[in-house]
Order: C-alpha cells, then structure tokens, then sequence
C-alpha cells in the first residue's frame, strides 16, 4: 500500500524537486512559482497550500507554503521528507527583529532555533535537542548573500508557538543574542533531524519589536525579492 498521496498532499514522489522552497504564505508561494520560476507547474492545492515545481536558472525547484506555526511546518516536512523524496527544505520565512541592527528586508540565516514550544518533545529525549539548521545549506546561504551584497546576520532564531504573547515575554530572548521571532523554524529542523534531511530557513525582516518599522500584508507577500533571491540562488547551489 503506498504511502501518498498523503492527507494534506496530492502528488506522488518525482512531482517534488530534491529542494523544496517554504514560505507560510500559499500566495507567497505562488508569486514565487510565477514570477521566479521556469515553467512552473501547480503539483499540489490540497486546503489551498500551493506547491509548484519549476526550474531556475536550469536548476528543477518546488515551493510549496508551510501555513503557520509549528504543528502546520511539522505536517508538511514530515510529508515532504519521508514520502515525497525531498532532500532539502529551505523555509523562506519573514519575522520580527530582537536586534536594533536588523531592519526591514535583512536578512537572518537561522543557524540554530529556539522555542518556547514542546514539538521536540515527541523524540522521548533525556534532555533538551538544540534544533539546528544544515551547515552545509548555511553556507550557500552566507555565499549568496555576499555575492550580492545583501545585508544578513547568522544565528539563533526563536520558534514561538504564541503570536499574541500575554506575558510579554518575547523581548527577553534578545537578551541571549537571539535575532529575532518566527513561528515554524525549530520545528522544520526537528523534522530533518528525524529524517535525516536537510534543513535552512532563510528569514526577511518584515517588522521589528526594537524598532518602529513594520510592513504591510501585501509587501510581506511580494516585496521580499532579497528573501527570495538569496533562498532560490542557495537552492541552486546545494
């Protein structure tokens, strides 16, 4: 009996490139697919998640959104990795800033995600995992930005499971050097961990907890062209 299609995906291996791109957004996915992406085929709609697989620059990539949080980002790399054949995710995600040095559209490459979550609680370990990200990916990653001159920090990340955080808690992370706030990271590298895959996310600023600076819904989706350029040439290079 196979194995797929799955509950939330409706393909069968070879639909899915070896990299997948994954931002949370379905439509960031699509604007990736349409406007980065050589004949780009839609392989997979199931409740509206978008994945496409095209080609850049002769190179066959997927990108498929994630949703939001934790448990959504851990459903579909759990799918991709262990019944699609993908080898590598690359999370192409936006977040909030902990750090007065990082502002709209720089770019953070997570080498390491904490969190306040309890995803990693299910591998029974006797003590705390440290999720991390591929060192291999992360050094693509570095050598894209650098070649093209794009402003990025290296290191920890937090995974929040809380978005609307009653204690106000967020802001204390900063204090051990963590750059800044997302919602899937520590979870994605969970996931590649147990599969023994490989796993980046590549974050653009789209706000900041530091700083007054914000941006809207739409340019969240569209305008991150740094956050896409840096993540489609890393795929091309691995």
């Amino acid at each position: 009996m196979s194995n797929y299609p799955t509950p939330h995906i409706d393909a069968a291996p070879g639909d899915f490139a070896p990299t997948v791109l994954m931002p949370g957004d379905p439509m960031r996915s699509k604007h990736i697919a349409l406007n980065y992406l050589d004949g780009a085929e839609l392989v997979n709609d199931v409740r509206g998640v978008q994945g496409y697989t095209g080609y850049y620059k002769g190179k066959r990539v997927s990108v498929m959104a994630s949703g939001m949080g934790q448990p959504a980002v851990g459903i579909y790399s759990y799918e991709l990795f262990n019944f699609f054949g993908v080898e590598n995710i690359i999370r192409v995600g936006s977040c909030g800033s902990l750090s007065p040095d990082l502002h709209l559209r720089d770019i953070i490459l997570a080498m390491g995600a904490c969190t306040n979550g309890n995803f990693a609680s299910q591998y029974e370990l006797p003590g705390t995992f440290c999720p991390t990200a591929d060192f291999g990916l992360l050094c693509a990653a570095v050598k894209s930005c650098e070649e093209a001159g794009i402003r990025y920090k290296v290191g920890n990340i937090l995974a929040s499971d809380v978005f609307y955080d009653d204690s106000a808690s967020t802001l204390k992370w900063a204090k051990m050097g963590v750059l800044g706030v997302e919602m899937e990271s520590a979870a994605l590298y969970c996931t590649a961990a147990r599969a023994g895959k490989r796993a980046l996310s590549i974050c653009a600023v789209s706000d900041s907890l530091v700083n007054d600076e914000s941006m809207t819904a739409d340019e969240r989706e569209r305008n991150l062209t740094e956050l896409f350029s840096v993540s489609l040439e890393t795929a091309i290079r691995i």
